[in-house]
């Protein structure tokens, strides 16, 4: 699971679930794979013996080789895919907090489209379609899919919290420039950065980025003569046919909720039984299930182990540990309906509001365990991968030399000692790997470094004027944002997790101390903690994203450079579409902003990006004691794992780590609002462990392009219903509330 809440699970910039697909011809990389989408390490050995992933994939004979592959045809397609996950993402992040990425989707869909497109004779839509092509297709999805991951979290967190006044349609200009430093910021201090992750340190430190690679073998394969296009065939029939089926059920449940969508089996229990009591006390911890394509594909795509981990943290969360606080007086819960005795025993347990000014709900106080272990199983993640830190200050500093020395050649002066240093990257690099990608199929150094001044000296100007955030603390945000990406793509690329999470939590945490005693309001201090923490995790999700892509580029043998072009103008039309889906969202449902009980989103992250930044900043808002001693226990527990797995588990005892929870997905599950999303992806995963077993040829040709499907298809019905709910013929309008409790669903 991304993963990427916010890409980026909910209540964090994790996204749980990136697309993926594996070809037939390698069931065991196929395997590799789904291991390492469970969060496990797994010997790069166990790969085919003659498929190296550390160098180009070896092309057939009969695929074309594209000498221009950023074309017209392959960005604009790519575009238009990506806007639909830009918009899918919005609905979907807003309800669950969960965000997936354009790439898989771009890539099927992509090939398709400008397939069907080559055969035509018209110039710009016609002509020859290969690999590389392709995967410029995937990169300006990417692109145009991203960025959506601050509009689930931070920047609306600031309206429920009242750290910014008006609305987001009045603030529409200054939300567009802070989704631009956002974007780009990351974009360009990345770019230096794919030498050393994809292909200095990649095999030493098993780097293997199982999403992006498992997206340049599908695209192989989609490629491969007259074989490989009658696969890509039966995968865009079947993600087609997927979108379509999730797309018309997501719409059409808006006017049967309770029928279509959310099965309240113990409400349905509780009126059949005459009204009695024990039914409502299930109902109210979240218990009842909802056909959601979006997480029932990613079940399909996490595979058993993150998802009993998901399931099981649930049943901690919201069976065991919840209830006990309430019974026990350590929480409290808040009556759904006061004035109708028949559902007096309803109650919500997940309620953020009136933090400091009453006894909290066992969300609040469960957030601090979910927080901590995500956190701490981040940083220890990152940290038992030492030798990378080390080889990657050592690399970055004998790079800055090598950089200054030739500044100073140019200029006939010299540098013994810098010198010595230029000599030194020379031998490491040509050590490891020759980059395959010539010098001037490379992105310029003045490219990446203009921007990036432009970007930081823009961004103190924009965050001061619009946001009050002195230029110090901008530079702070942009330091943590640099080193928040570097965690999140080592990570990422061993366990396809991204822990944007502990980054964005993490960023809190250190502007609340930044903040505290300047003399700030309590609502200027959670503006600033809130603008800063989006910049520092949007930075690192966009950083995280280009990143991937140019492993998938360098697999296939496509132009960083051309790839770069393309990911930049996916990224351009993100900056102005994701503000305009945020608008739309929250013009057709206040609730998002106001924090209204029954509201149709559930807005987890926003929450909790709110919780965290009243704890940091007002003084009445503290953590319950028993809950941070928990907190603490849990942490250490997590951390305890990653050694455990990490030297011990090694060698011949390496096949028991598929039986360790993912303490990652048990962390989630203490921070959603319910646990109505881990069960609907519990049951995905089963259908996708019976579909294996019973036909796995079919699972691999099909199933995670049905995943793709279910995911992108029930996110676009949401931006169809938020059309419909502001011209007033929704389903709460013109639907049927039948089967949910006392009429909310």
């Amino acid at each position: 699971m991304a993963s990427t809440m916010e890409s980026t699970m909910a209540a964090t910039q994790v996204r749980p679930a990136e697309f993926n697909d594996h070809t037939a011809q390698t069931p065991t990389l196929e395997k590799d794979i789904n291991e390492k989408l469970d969060g496990i390490n797994v010997d790069i050995d166990a790969v085919e013996p003659d498929l190296d992933l550390y160098v180009p994939l070896k092309m057939d004979g009969g695929i074309v080789d594209d000498h221009n592959p950023l074309t017209i045809r392959a960005v604009i397609v790519g575009i238009c895919l990506g806007s639909l996950v830009n918009a899918s993402n919005l609905y979907l992040g807003l309800k669950t907090g969960f965000t997936f990425s354009a790439n898989i989707f771009g890539a099927i869909f992509g090939y398709g489209i400008v397939k069907a497109m080559s055969k035509s004779k018209l110039p710009i839509i016609g002509g020859t379609f290969g690999p590389q092509e392709n995967s410029i297709i995937q990169a300006a999805a990417t692109g145009a899919g991203g960025i959506s991951g601050i509009f689930v979290a931070g920047i609306p967190a600031m309206y429920l919290l009242g750290a910014e006044e008006g609305n987001p349609k009045d603030d529409f200009g200054a939300i567009i420039t802070i989704t631009l430093v956002c974007s780009f910021f990351g974009l360009f201090f990345v770019t230096p950065l794919r030498k050393f992750f994809v292909i200095q340190v990649a095999r030493e430190l098993k780097l293997l980025f199982p999403t992006p690679t498992a997206v340049a073998l599908t695209i192989k394969s989609m490629h491969a003569g007259a074989a490989g296009a009658r696969e890509a065939l039966s995968k865009l029939k079947a993600l087609s046919l997927a979108f379509s089926l999730a797309l018309i059920q997501r719409v059409a449940s808006y006017y049967a909720v309770g029928i279509l969508y959310d099965w309240h089996v113990f409400t349905w229990i509780h009126i059949w039984s005459g009204y009695t009591s024990w039914a409502m006390n299930i109902e109210s911890w979240g218990w009842y299930f909802e056909w959601t394509p979006a997480f029932i594909g990613s079940g399909i795509l996490i595979g058993m182990n993150s998802a009993i981990s998901l399931f099981g943290g649930a049943i901690i969360a919201w069976a065991i540990i919840g209830p006990a606080l309430v019974h026990y007086g350590e929480c409290i819960g808040k009556h759904q309906v006061d004035d109708d005795p028949r559902w007096a025993d309803w109650y919500s347990f997940a309620s953020l509001s009136n933090l400091g000014h009453e006894t909290p709900s066992p969300r609040y106080w469960l957030l601090w365990p979910g927080v901590m272990i995500m956190v701490c199983s981040s940083m220890a993640e990152l940290f038992v991968q030492y030798k990378v830190i080390g080889f990657a200050g050592q690399v970055i500093w004998q790079k800055t030399c090598a950089n200054i020395h030739g500044v100073l050649a140019k200029t006939g002066r010299h540098s013994a000692y810098l010198a010595s240093q230029a000599e030194r990257e020379v031998k490491a690099a040509d050590g490891i790997i020759e980059d395959p990608a010539p010098p001037e199929e490379q992105v310029r150094m003045w490219m990446w470094v203009t921007g990036l001044i432009v970007t930081i000296a823009a961004a103190m100007v924009i965050f001061a004027l619009q946001w009050g955030m002195n230029p110090g603390l901008t530079i702070l945000a942009c330091v943590l944002g640099f080193l928040f990406s570097f965690l999140a793509i080592q990570i990422g690329a061993v366990t396809d997790q991204t822990p944007l999470t502990a980054a964005s939590k993490a960023s809190q945490l250190v502007f609340g101390a930044a903040t505290k005693n300047s003399g700030l309001s309590i609502k200027d201090a959670q503006r600033i903690n809130l603008v800063a923490g989006g910049l520092a995790s949007g930075g690192a999700d966009v950083a995280t994203a280009l990143t991937s892509d140019f492993r998938t580029g360098f697999l296939l043998g496509t132009s960083p450079i051309k790839q770069w072009y393309a990911q930049g103008l996916g990224t351009l039309i993100a900056v102005f579409l994701a503000p305009g889906m945020f608008i739309l969202f929250t013009t057709a449902y206040p609730c998002i902003l106001d924090g209204s009980e029954h509201c149709a989103f559930a807005v987890p992250s926003v929450a909790a990006w709110a919780a965290v930044a009243q704890a940091v900043t007002d003084p009445a808002v503290s953590i319950p004691l028993k809950s941070g001693i928990f907190s603490i226990v849990m942490g250490i527990v997590s951390i305890a794992q990653v050694i455990f797995r990490h030297f011990y588990l090694v060698g011949e005892r390496e096949k028991y780590r598929e039986y360790l929870p993912n303490w990652g997905a048990i962390a989630l599950s203490f921070v959603l609002p319910s646990p109505v999303f881990t069960t609907a992806a519990m049951f995905g995963a089963i259908v996708a462990w019976v579909w294996r077993k019973w036909k796995l040829s079919s699972f691999e040709l099909y199933g995670y392009a049905v995943a793709a499907g279910f995911i992108a298809g029930e996110g676009l019905g949401g931006v169809i219903g938020a059309a419909l709910q502001i011209g007033g013929v929704s389903g709460d309008v013109l639907g049927t509330t039948l089967g949910c409790p006392a009429g909310y669903c």
